[in-house]
């Protein structure tokens, strides 16, 4: 079973993911280590060979627990877990990751609009929602097991950020 870690870059997917006890697969690594098609030249980062991410994903033992930790897992599973954080704390992390002011933006309008919320929805027959504002990693990583051994469940719906960005 492939479970997708996912949500806007700065929600802490990949400390989160390296805390759980179920192997992880960076899709993000995966991209840098060879499947993309080069650097997209309006955006400034890699694109990824969705196909050649696919075919390796598809090669996993299915009766094993993967989780696919990445900004963009949600493609290649049917259930995802997303990650969110309030846009408050999410821009001073992105600034202190060096991102540009442009990126940053971009990246806080999509968490308040629930970009990847949606996606997840759209794409996968399960979808659990963590707001790990105020959260510590170890605490987010927690509730990820309890979710995935059926202890927990957080439907999608419950983070709502709009009044905090736009309000």
């Amino acid at each position: 079973m492939q479970i997708a870690l996912t949500g806007t870059p700065g929600t802490g997917k990949t400390t989160v993911a390296g805390l759980l006890p179920y192997p992880g697969i960076d899709i993000n690594a995966l991209v840098k280590g060879g499947m993309n098609f080069g650097i997209d030249p309006e955006r400034g980062c890699l694109e990824a060979d969705m196909d050649a991410l696919a075919d390796h994903l598809a090669k996993l033992d299915p009766d094993e627990t993967f989780i696919l930790e990445g900004h963009f897992s949600h493609h290649f599973a049917d259930w995802s877990i997303v990650l969110r954080l309030s846009p408050s704390v999410l821009g001073p992390r992105l600034e202190a990751r060096g991102y540009s002011a442009q990126k940053i933006r971009e990246n806080l309008e999509a968490e308040a609009l629930d970009v990847i919320l949606v996606e997840a929805v759209e794409l996968c027959a399960q979808v659990d929602e963590i707001d790990t504002t105020g959260k510590s990693s170890q605490e987010v990583a927690e509730l990820v097991t309890r979710i995935i051994q059926g202890r927990l469940k957080l439907p999608a719906g419950q983070v709502d950020w709009l009044n905090d960005f736009f309000g």
